[in-house]
């Protein structure tokens, strides 16, 4: 009679873990060795040809210059006006002298890691195609490994996982962004990586809630769990995003809500009665998690800033009046952003390859990050093709354009993600559409600020994870029949190969080879208007 209490909490554990965990999938060594292999097919197609095109593109003339400056001056100082040219020929000396033989610091209105990383590799590989761009092709790859993990932790599915890590090889969007010194793969990573995060601590706090709750610690209210390992990892990569772009501040309040709704959720599944005054007491920690801690590491990522006195507006403090060495430098800091935020909000700069949100997923407007025309397949100065040139043309381009199965597929994959959600309160449609949310929809009410398509790989992999989610169903369970499942994975199948075929059309002018001009033409399918060209 004395072990009953024991077996009525062992009987109790055991229900509320079927209630509240789902187990992952046994199949070791897969569950790591599939997720690599597509990783390694990925890092290839990255990194071949990394070099090409051998010149600044796009935005990298603004943010290759401005990470070797914080590389050899800690601070992003003024360029001479010809500092592309002298990057071209080789030499590194792009500084130009203000208020007599010294730099003065230039005015930049983004923040500091993304640069930092880029940074990092011109340390390694020097002032060079492959040095500024190494950090992006490093972190585009690791984004395919942790888009396989994930997924394969929300769908319970290994084939599923290496699908959607496979879709993000063959994006078109991501492999350019993967192979351009310009911040916007940082920030996807570093925003997919806070969301694998919180989903780790969803199924260990239900872990920890069904053992306590199972020793009916906290009554009514349920247990206290304090603050979680996996959310202050979160909220670090939450403040990796922001420091790398200030959009990011949307996701801190995004997974806020979606933790907080997770927490009410396990509660109320677990047969707690006060379930969310529960659920709003964990909460109490998020502000530590996901407000201090993303601040606190933010701030750091201007060390250079604060160790030196050449960084734009450094001294703004000293010179009105606040004098307190931490307390000035804090305040110039906050000024300094007060312009900057400003400037990018309100940006209205007219640009031929501007687009609006809601062209992005019909990618009605990408935009070309290089060009070229040559009078033959071999480049040089002396093959340009000069004005009114009428012989035979080559083109080379680089276009920021998503693989078109992918982008157009998940707009259907949204729509049915948001009518299952409301049907069946499925909490990975729900996690996914509040993803695309938090990324997409800020853009929308700024309609007259300067925007471009490629701003949309901030919240891709919840496209991505929106596609996986319907061809998981697609596939049928593996208690369907035979039949069933096979008409699943001939769709499945049929529609991998397309996205496959697509991105093999559209390589060539992913990754800048040269083709003959009817060639590069036919590859513009879009040619309404401005379209692809």
């Amino acid at each position: 009679m004395p072990a009953a209490p024991a077996t009525d909490e062992a009987s109790r554990l055991a229900v509320l873990r079927a209630r509240l965990v789902s187990p992952l999938p046994d199949d070791r060594p897969w569950g790591w060795l599939g997720p690599l292999l597509v990783t390694a097919f990925g890092t290839f197609l990255r990194f071949n040809r990394l070099r090409v095109p051998r010149a600044l593109i796009f935005d990298e003339t603004y943010y290759v210059k401005d990470a070797w400056s914080i590389l050899n001056h800690g601070v992003e100082l003024n360029l001479v006006p010809n500092a592309n040219a002298i990057i071209q020929a080789g030499h590194t000396n792009i500084f130009a002298p203000c208020n007599g033989t010294a730099a003065c610091g230039e005015y930049v209105v983004q923040p500091e890691m993304g640069k930092l990383l880029i940074a990092w590799g011109e340390w390694m590989f020097g002032l060079n195609s492959f040095g500024w761009r190494f950090a992006s092709a490093l972190f585009g790859s690791l984004a395919i490994l942790l888009m396989c993990r994930i997924a394969r932790r929300l769908t319970r599915s290994t084939l599923l996982g290496c699908l959607a890590g496979l879709l993000m090889a063959l994006d078109g969007l991501e492999f350019v962004l993967s192979r351009t010194g310009i911040l916007d793969i940082f920030l996807m990573f570093f925003v997919l990586a806070a969301f694998g995060c919180v989903l780790i601590d969803r199924d260990v706090g239900r872990e920890a809630l069904a053992e306590r709750a199972a020793r009916r610690e906290g009554g009514g209210l349920g247990p206290r769990l304090g603050i979680r390992r996996w959310r202050v990892a979160a909220g670090i990569f939450l403040g990796l995003a922001v420091a790398t772009k200030w959009n990011a501040a949307w996701y801190i309040i995004g997974f806020g809500a979606l933790v907080t709704a997770w927490d009410i959720g396990a509660r109320r599944t677990a047969g707690l009665k006060s379930f969310v005054r529960g659920g709003l007491r964990e909460a109490l920690w998020l502000p530590v998690t996901f407000v201090v801690i993303p601040l606190a590491l933010y701030i750091v990522t201007w060390s250079g800033w604060f160790a030196t006195k050449t960084g734009y507006f450094r001294d703004y403090g000293a010179t009105h009046g606040v004098h307190t060495p931490v307390i000035s430098a804090l305040y110039s800091l906050f000024q300094y952003h007060w312009q900057a935020v400003s400037f990018g909000v309100g940006l209205r700069t007219p640009h031929p390859y501007q687009s609006q949100p809601w062209d992005w997923l019909l990618v009605t407007r990408p935009v070309a990050f290089f060009y070229e025309c040559y009078k033959s397949p071999m480049t040089g100065p002396s093959n340009y093709c000069p004005a009114h040139y009428s012989g035979a043309e080559w083109s080379q381009e680089v276009l920021a354009l998503g693989t078109p199965a992918i982008w157009w597929g998940s707009m259907l994959a949204l729509l049915f993600c948001l009518g299952w959600w409301l049907l069946h309160r499925d909490w990975r449609a729900g996690a996914v559409l509040l993803g695309v949310l938090a990324g997409w929809g800020p853009w929308f009410p700024l309609v007259t600020r300067t925007k471009f398509y490629y701003y949309a790989l901030e919240f891709e992999p919840f496209l991505i994870l929106a596609i996986v989610l319907c061809l998981g169903l697609i596939l049928g369970p593996a208690s369907a029949t035979l039949l069933r499942r096979a008409t699943g994975a001939l769709i499945v199948g049929t529609y991998v190969l397309c996205v496959l075929l697509m991105f093999w059309y559209f390589y060539a002018v992913l990754a800048g080879q040269v083709l003959p001009y009817e060639s590069w033409l036919s590859h513009m399918w879009y040619r309404i208007g401005r379209g692809w060209i």
